[in-house]
């Protein structure tokens, strides 16, 4: 975690999850509490808060293409070593107009545009299970609502967290879904937990 917006965890029930790394390969000079990946009984999982990118253009959205560019290439090696893996986490895009409810308020913003969606869908393309939506292909499944201009009541959310599983787990992918109650909570996060349930 960082003292700022960052930090991810992985937690495991009746188990201790054995370290794997704490930060995404690819550039040592990045010091930003974004990832995390351990072994939890025979599964490599990763926690990851991809960045958001706003304003774009410019630096922040730099910095977002280039650490979807990392990532795909550190899940391509985890892809090539044939381990249940699942890359769990926020990665701010919604991967297609069925990801946002009806609007054109965000078309500036950096989790729809063009460039974060053709990135997201190189990773997937690799040969990663999008959970949800494979097994809610025609429900928006949203996970985040803006505090904003009402959204939550209004149920205009975004999907933006997503579990990618590699080909062993998700041979084993029973359930998948999102918790959206907690979303209504009073002091809730404006994301709601997604989740999966495997054999």
């Amino acid at each position: 975690g960082q003292k700022t917006w960052n930090g991810v965890a992985i937690l495991a029930r009746k188990a201790d999850p054995v370290l794997i790394r704490t930060a995404l390969p690819g550039d040592a000079a990045d010091h930003e509490a974004r990832y995390i990946e351990a072994a939890v009984r025979g599964i490599v999982v990763t926690s990851l808060y991809l960045p958001n990118g706003n304003p774009q253009p410019g630096p922040k959205f730099d910095y977002k293409l280039a650490w979807f560019k990392r990532l795909r290439a550190h899940a391509a090696k985890l892809l090539k070593q044939d381990v249940p893996v699942v890359l769990a986490g926020d990665y701010n895009v919604a991967p297609t107009p069925f990801d946002i409810y009806p609007t054109r308020s965000w078309d500036k913003d950096a989790l729809i545009q063009p460039q974060s969606r053709t990135a997201f869908k190189a990773l997937v393309d690799q040969g990663w299970c999008d959970a949800i939506r494979t097994l809610h292909p025609d429900d928006p499944m949203f996970t985040f609502w803006d505090y904003k201009r009402q959204r939550w009541p209004r149920d205009a959310g975004l999907r933006l967290d997503h579990l990618l599983l590699s080909p062993q787990v998700a041979a084993r992918l029973q359930k998948a879904g999102v918790d959206r109650d907690i979303r209504g909570e009073e002091g809730a996060s404006d994301h709601a937990p997604a989740w999966v349930m495997l054999k």
